[in-house]
């Protein structure tokens, strides 16, 4: 293996550049990478609730970071606004399909949302209670 490397080491340097590697250290640059592998191995779970509209803006952002996977609670702004809750839905379920992801329901006040690494299970009737609510939505139009 020796062999091998001063092989290329010559092959790589001519007689000028050996002296001058030979008069300077090698310098090596740490990177600390244990800390950013550490925060895109884990997998966040995150409730959110949405009392209005404007409340989606950090689901959103949580969502294209791709490691949130967010409980979503939607029972105050249904009960407030049935309209402004479609519209919501509407702009999650459009997010999610843009970074690849699934969102269903999980019974009448809890949405789910999963980045694309997941999949949620659809075995039951609450799971199409989100599409529902959006094809209602775009039927309205």
């Amino acid at each position: 293996m020796k062999k091998f490397l001063s092989k290329l080491k010559q092959t790589f340097t001519s007689g000028d550049d050996s002296s001058e590697l030979s008069g300077h250290e090698e310098e090596y640059v740490e990177l600390d990478t244990s800390v950013s592998e550490d925060i895109k191995s884990k997998v966040i779970v995150r409730p959110f609730a949405i009392e209005d509209f404007a409340d989606i803006k950090p689901i959103l952002d949580a969502l294209r970071t791709g490691y949130t996977i967010a409980l979503v609670n939607i029972k105050p702004l249904k009960e407030k606004d049935m309209v402004e809750l479609k519209r919501a839905i509407s702009k999650l379920k459009k997010t999610t399909q843009a970074i690849d992801g699934d969102i269903a329901g999980f019974s009448d006040d809890y949405i789910v949302i999963v980045p694309s690494f997941a999949e949620i299970y659809r075995g039951g009737k609450a799971s199409t209670e989100v599409e529902d609510a959006t094809e209602e939505t775009e039927e309205e139009k």
